[in-house]
């Protein structure tokens, strides 16, 4: 049986205050929501300055990458509950002042070791905020303007990615091998102090609503061995892959993982016998939108991710391209995924799931144009600009798949558990972008060695595809599934 709503008066009636300020709240969360992502691809493309001034090893910088990745993971699930005990705005801006005062160390960084630690920081940060601002959209919008809301949320999605690398760009070129790159991190600053002053501003008061008093049933309430457990899980998943150096420590750790999962649930279950409030109540997931939306979102991320990461290493290891002009590949596909966002976002309370079977269509022929378009430019001459036009069809279903699945999955999650169901629904985005990748890459390394970059990439290209039509196969079920409440 799925668990029914248990909202709040407060969550569930909005008072007028809330009413007036709630587009105000998400434009406050969609300004911090932008800068975790601008500071995603800038850092991309700052790895090579920074490696030259800091003297880092290859080391290092898989750790800049990773550290961040980790740390975000690992908190997701636990700090999204954390924010339903104790409320979402006050959390938020916890997390948005860790991510801002991380940015400036890692600005500041004399060193790779300081720069390592100061991205573990800002990982933290960021798992701290990201499921607050889903959990708010829950909280405070409803029906076909949750579906708006979202919509705008990946429309900022779109235009972070398209921005990141050519802000990047400019930034090093305006500041040089020597300043350029902390530029990049200390761009973060002013998104965080307007975001930190605006939060204090127009959030509903009080930020935080549940005052710690008696030790023992706060922490029974914040669960801290579920939070433990679960993080142990996700970061036994996660380090093999993002690490991505010993094929044995994946196979030692995969089953640690599963093993951490299962005394995670079985844990859960005690908690709530016990009469505590678990940290995620298991019942959520026989909410099928929910299971299957989580399902459909950790294998995007398992596929898309890549995508983008076997382009740029075509266009530059495989064509000669620079790191700048890599990045322009990208720009009108994130921009197509902006307008697809805000489109699918005003439509999806009207056709549902059928938006994201659309998108992930789209995908499906995006990814077979790539291929086509690196074989015409092998054999006949093609340029290869053509794959900006075929990347278009990636960024109108990422727009198409995203934000509308986001608002399928969440919509019958009790606002009691909309942080840490949304939280849980991102960790499966992380899983899935560290192992796609991971693999993924690994298997065009693999064909590369035996062949060229064309057939290399192809054979990327093609799993992808794979993952993607898996996707779809369970996104069909899901509509499927729901036709019949609909008709009832």
């Amino acid at each position: 049986m799925p668990i029914s709503p248990g909202q709040t008066q407060s969550e569930d009636t909005p008072t007028p205050e809330t009413e007036v300020k709630r587009w105000r709240i998400l434009a406050i969360l969609l300004a911090a929501i932008t800068m975790s992502l601008i500071s995603v691809g800038i850092v991309n493309v700052a790895l090579p300055s920074l490696q030259r001034d800091l003297g880092a090893t290859e080391s290092d910088i898989q750790w800049v990458l990773s550290g961040y990745a980790l740390t975000f993971g690992v908190v997701l699930v636990a700090s999204g509950r954390a924010g339903d005990l104790m409320g979402r705005g006050g959390l938020f801006l916890v997390g948005v002042t860790v991510f801002t005062l991380s940015s400036i160390a890692a600005g500041l960084a004399p060193d790779a070791k300081w720069l390592n630690a100061a991205r573990f920081v800002q990982g933290f940060g960021s798992g701290l905020l990201n499921p607050q601002g889903i959990g708010m959209i829950q909280q405070y919008f409803r029906g076909a303007e949750r579906g708006r809301a979202f919509g705008y949320f990946g429309t900022m999605v779109g235009v972070s990615l398209a921005v990141g690398p050519v802000l990047g760009g400019l930034l090093i070129e305006l500041g040089g091998p020597g300043i350029g790159w902390r530029l990049t991190f200390l761009v973060n600053v002013p998104f965080g102090i307007g975001a930190f002053v605006l939060g204090l501003l127009w959030f509903p008061k009080p930020l935080i609503t549940r005052i710690p008093g008696n030790l023992r049933t706060e922490l029974a309430a914040l669960d801290p061995v579920g939070s433990i457990l679960l993080g142990l899980a996700v970061l036994a998943v996660l380090f093999p892959f993002v690490e991505a150096r010993s094929v044995a420590l994946t196979w030692l750790l995969l089953p640690v993982s599963g093993l951490l999962l299962f005394a995670w649930i079985k844990w859960e279950r005690h908690h709530a016998r016990q009469g505590h409030s678990p940290m995620v109540d298991l019942r959520i997931f026989a909410t099928r939108s929910f299971t299957n939306g989580t399902i459909i979102m950790t294998l995007y991320f398992l596929g898309m991710t890549s995508i983008w990461v076997l382009v740029a290493l075509y266009v530059q290891e495989g064509n000669g391209k620079t790191a700048f002009e890599s990045g322009l590949f990208g720009v009108p596909s994130a921009l197509l995924s902006a307008y697809a966002a805000h489109w699918a976002g005003n439509r999806v309370a009207r056709y549902g799931r059928k938006v994201v079977i659309g998108g992930l269509l789209l995908v499906l022929v995006g990814l077979a144009m790539n291929i086509a378009v690196i074989f015409l430019h092998e054999t006949a001459g093609l340029s290869i600009w053509w794959l900006m036009f075929s990347l278009c069809f990636v960024g109108l279903a990422q727009g198409s798949v995203i934000s509308p699945n986001q608002t399928l999955t969440l919509e019958d999650v009790p606002l009691d558990y909309a942080g840490s169901s949304g939280a849980i629904m991102q960790t499966g985005q992380r899983i899935g972008a560290a192992v796609g990748i991971a693999v993924i890459t690994a298997a065009t390394f693999i064909t590369l060695s035996v062949t060229d970059w064309a057939w290399a990439v192809s054979v990327g290209f093609g799993l992808i595809w794979l993952v993607m039509l898996l996707a779809l196969g369970v996104a069909i079920k899901d509509e499927r599934d729901r036709r019949p409440a609909r008709r009832d």
